[in-house]
Protein backbone atom coordinates (compact mmCIF):
# COMPACT_ATOMS: atom_id res chain seq x y z
CA UNK A 1 0.00 0.00 0.00
CA UNK A 2 2.74 2.45 0.98
CA UNK A 3 4.70 1.67 -2.18
CA UNK A 4 1.63 2.23 -4.36
CA UNK A 5 0.78 5.41 -2.45
CA UNK A 6 4.32 6.78 -2.82
CA UNK A 7 4.32 5.90 -6.51
CA UNK A 8 0.98 7.67 -6.97
CA UNK A 9 2.24 10.82 -5.26
CA UNK A 10 5.38 10.74 -7.38
CA UNK A 11 3.31 10.48 -10.56
CA UNK A 12 1.16 13.39 -9.38
CA UNK A 13 4.29 15.44 -8.76
CA UNK A 14 5.59 14.65 -12.25
CA UNK A 15 2.28 15.64 -13.79
CA UNK A 16 2.23 18.93 -11.84
CA UNK A 17 5.85 19.60 -12.82
CA UNK A 18 5.03 19.06 -16.49
CA UNK A 19 2.05 21.40 -16.19
CA UNK A 20 4.16 24.12 -14.55
CA UNK A 21 6.84 23.66 -17.18
CA UNK A 22 4.31 24.07 -19.99
CA UNK A 23 2.99 27.25 -18.37
CA UNK A 24 6.48 28.66 -18.06
CA UNK A 25 7.30 27.89 -21.67
CA UNK A 26 4.02 29.19 -23.08
CA UNK A 27 3.41 32.20 -20.84
CA UNK A 28 6.42 33.37 -18.84
CA UNK A 29 9.06 33.20 -21.58
CA UNK A 30 6.90 35.04 -24.11
CA UNK A 31 6.26 37.67 -21.43
CA UNK A 32 9.98 38.48 -21.52
CA UNK A 33 9.73 39.45 -25.18
CA UNK A 34 8.07 42.74 -24.26
CA UNK A 35 11.39 43.66 -22.65
CA UNK A 36 13.55 42.64 -25.62
CA UNK A 37 14.97 45.55 -27.65
CA UNK A 38 14.84 45.64 -31.43
CA UNK A 39 18.48 46.74 -31.38
CA UNK A 40 21.12 46.40 -28.67
CA UNK A 41 24.31 48.41 -29.12
CA UNK A 42 27.15 49.76 -26.99
CA UNK A 43 26.25 53.46 -27.14
CA UNK A 44 24.23 56.12 -28.94
CA UNK A 45 27.21 56.52 -31.28
CA UNK A 46 26.90 52.92 -32.50
CA UNK A 47 23.27 53.14 -33.59
CA UNK A 48 22.85 52.60 -37.38
CA UNK A 49 21.00 55.88 -37.97
CA UNK A 50 21.24 55.70 -41.76
CA UNK A 51 19.73 52.22 -41.69
CA UNK A 52 16.92 53.45 -39.46
CA UNK A 53 16.19 56.28 -41.91
CA UNK A 54 16.03 53.85 -44.81
CA UNK A 55 13.51 51.78 -42.84
CA UNK A 56 11.23 54.77 -42.41
CA UNK A 57 12.24 55.94 -38.94
CA UNK A 58 11.89 59.72 -38.73
CA UNK A 59 11.79 60.39 -34.99
CA UNK A 60 14.36 59.66 -32.31
CA UNK A 61 13.47 59.78 -28.61
CA UNK A 62 16.45 59.83 -26.25
CA UNK A 63 16.68 59.09 -22.56
CA UNK A 64 19.31 61.16 -20.69
CA UNK A 65 20.80 59.45 -17.65
CA UNK A 66 23.41 56.82 -18.54
CA UNK A 67 22.19 56.95 -22.15
CA UNK A 68 23.54 60.32 -23.26
CA UNK A 69 25.57 61.16 -20.16
CA UNK A 70 26.28 59.84 -16.64
CA UNK A 71 23.37 60.67 -14.35
CA UNK A 72 25.53 63.10 -12.33
CA UNK A 73 26.76 65.08 -15.38
CA UNK A 74 24.58 68.21 -15.70
CA UNK A 75 25.16 68.97 -19.38
CA UNK A 76 25.84 66.98 -22.57
CA UNK A 77 29.42 66.79 -23.79
CA UNK A 78 30.64 68.03 -27.17
CA UNK A 79 30.20 64.60 -28.78
CA UNK A 80 26.51 64.43 -27.85
CA UNK A 81 25.88 67.96 -29.11
CA UNK A 82 27.65 67.15 -32.38
CA UNK A 83 25.63 63.95 -32.78
CA UNK A 84 22.36 65.85 -32.41
CA UNK A 85 23.52 68.39 -34.98
CA UNK A 86 24.34 65.60 -37.45
CA UNK A 87 21.00 63.87 -36.84
CA UNK A 88 19.18 67.15 -37.39
CA UNK A 89 20.98 67.56 -40.72
CA UNK A 90 19.75 64.08 -41.62
CA UNK A 91 16.25 65.52 -40.98
CA UNK A 92 15.46 63.35 -37.98
CA UNK A 93 12.98 64.81 -35.50
CA UNK A 94 14.52 64.55 -32.04
CA UNK A 95 12.96 64.56 -28.58
CA UNK A 96 14.34 64.01 -25.09
CA UNK A 97 12.10 61.68 -23.09
CA UNK A 98 13.32 61.49 -19.49
CA UNK A 99 11.86 60.38 -16.19
CA UNK A 100 14.12 62.97 -14.56
CA UNK A 101 13.09 66.15 -12.81
CA UNK A 102 12.31 69.37 -14.68
CA UNK A 103 15.48 71.16 -13.50
CA UNK A 104 17.67 68.26 -14.67
CA UNK A 105 16.08 68.00 -18.11
CA UNK A 106 15.91 71.78 -18.71
CA UNK A 107 19.58 72.31 -17.89
CA UNK A 108 20.69 69.34 -19.97
CA UNK A 109 18.67 70.56 -22.94
CA UNK A 110 20.00 74.15 -22.93
CA UNK A 111 22.64 73.46 -25.58
CA UNK A 112 20.66 70.81 -27.46
CA UNK A 113 17.52 72.88 -27.95
CA UNK A 114 15.17 70.04 -28.85
CA UNK A 115 11.68 69.21 -27.57
CA UNK A 116 12.08 67.68 -24.11
CA UNK A 117 9.75 65.95 -21.67
CA UNK A 118 10.56 65.61 -17.96
CA UNK A 119 8.83 63.19 -15.59
CA UNK A 120 7.88 61.23 -18.72
CA UNK A 121 6.40 58.32 -16.79
CA UNK A 122 8.15 55.57 -18.76
CA UNK A 123 7.26 52.73 -19.24
CA UNK A 124 3.77 54.15 -19.55
CA UNK A 125 3.15 55.51 -23.02
CA UNK A 126 1.00 58.60 -22.45
CA UNK A 127 3.75 61.21 -22.92
CA UNK A 128 5.33 59.25 -25.75
CA UNK A 129 2.04 59.18 -27.67
CA UNK A 130 1.44 62.84 -26.92
CA UNK A 131 4.90 63.80 -28.22
CA UNK A 132 4.56 61.60 -31.30
CA UNK A 133 1.31 63.33 -32.16
CA UNK A 134 2.87 66.77 -31.67
CA UNK A 135 5.73 65.78 -34.00
CA UNK A 136 3.37 64.38 -36.63
CA UNK A 137 4.68 60.85 -36.29
CA UNK A 138 3.20 57.39 -35.86
CA UNK A 139 4.79 54.99 -33.34
CA UNK A 140 6.24 52.86 -36.15
CA UNK A 141 8.10 55.91 -37.48
CA UNK A 142 10.04 56.53 -34.28
CA UNK A 143 12.64 54.89 -32.02
CA UNK A 144 12.96 55.00 -28.25
CA UNK A 145 16.62 54.97 -27.20
CA UNK A 146 17.77 54.31 -23.66
CA UNK A 147 19.83 52.23 -21.26
CA UNK A 148 17.06 50.62 -19.21
CA UNK A 149 14.99 47.58 -20.11
CA UNK A 150 12.05 48.25 -17.79
CA UNK A 151 11.58 51.90 -18.71
CA UNK A 152 12.98 52.78 -22.15
CA UNK A 153 12.70 49.47 -24.00
CA UNK A 154 9.38 48.48 -22.47
CA UNK A 155 7.92 51.94 -23.11
CA UNK A 156 8.84 51.81 -26.79
CA UNK A 157 7.64 48.24 -27.24
CA UNK A 158 4.32 48.90 -25.53
CA UNK A 159 3.22 51.45 -28.12
CA UNK A 160 4.87 49.97 -31.21
CA UNK A 161 8.02 52.08 -31.49
CA UNK A 162 11.41 50.68 -32.47
CA UNK A 163 13.27 50.07 -29.19
CA UNK A 164 17.04 50.56 -28.98
CA UNK A 165 18.94 49.55 -25.86
CA UNK A 166 22.39 50.96 -25.17
CA UNK A 167 24.83 49.87 -22.49
CA UNK A 168 24.89 52.19 -19.48
CA UNK A 169 27.62 54.82 -19.78
CA UNK A 170 28.54 54.56 -16.10
CA UNK A 171 28.16 51.99 -13.34
CA UNK A 172 26.88 54.79 -11.11
CA UNK A 173 23.09 54.78 -10.90
CA UNK A 174 20.37 56.21 -8.75
CA UNK A 175 19.41 53.75 -6.00
CA UNK A 176 16.10 52.78 -7.61
CA UNK A 177 17.85 51.99 -10.90
CA UNK A 178 20.45 49.85 -9.12
CA UNK A 179 17.64 47.69 -7.76
CA UNK A 180 16.29 47.08 -11.26
CA UNK A 181 19.66 46.23 -12.82
CA UNK A 182 19.69 42.73 -11.33
CA UNK A 183 16.33 41.89 -12.88
CA UNK A 184 17.47 43.41 -16.16
CA UNK A 185 20.39 40.98 -16.31
CA UNK A 186 17.99 38.03 -16.15
CA UNK A 187 16.08 39.38 -19.15
CA UNK A 188 19.25 40.25 -21.07
CA UNK A 189 20.81 36.84 -20.52
CA UNK A 190 17.79 35.28 -22.19
CA UNK A 191 17.85 37.90 -24.93
CA UNK A 192 21.54 37.27 -25.66
CA UNK A 193 20.93 33.51 -25.85
CA UNK A 194 18.36 34.16 -28.55
CA UNK A 195 20.44 36.89 -30.23
CA UNK A 196 24.12 35.92 -29.87
CA UNK A 197 25.16 38.41 -32.56
CA UNK A 198 24.07 41.31 -30.32
CA UNK A 199 26.65 40.34 -27.69
CA UNK A 200 29.39 40.12 -30.33
CA UNK A 201 28.42 43.55 -31.67
CA UNK A 202 28.63 45.15 -28.23
CA UNK A 203 32.02 43.59 -27.50
CA UNK A 204 33.47 44.79 -30.80
CA UNK A 205 32.41 48.40 -30.31
CA UNK A 206 33.56 48.74 -26.72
Amino acid sequence: YYIISAKGKWLQFIEKYDTIKRILVKEVKPMFTCFYPDHYVASIYDIPYEELWKKGIRGLFFDIDNTMAPYDLPRPDASAIRLFQELTKMQFKICIMSNGKKARVTLFNENLKVPAVHRAGKPFGYNLRKSLKAMGLKPGQAAMIGDQVFTDVWAGNRIGMVSILVSPISEKDEWITKIKRGAEQIVLRRYKQLNPSSEQSIQKTK
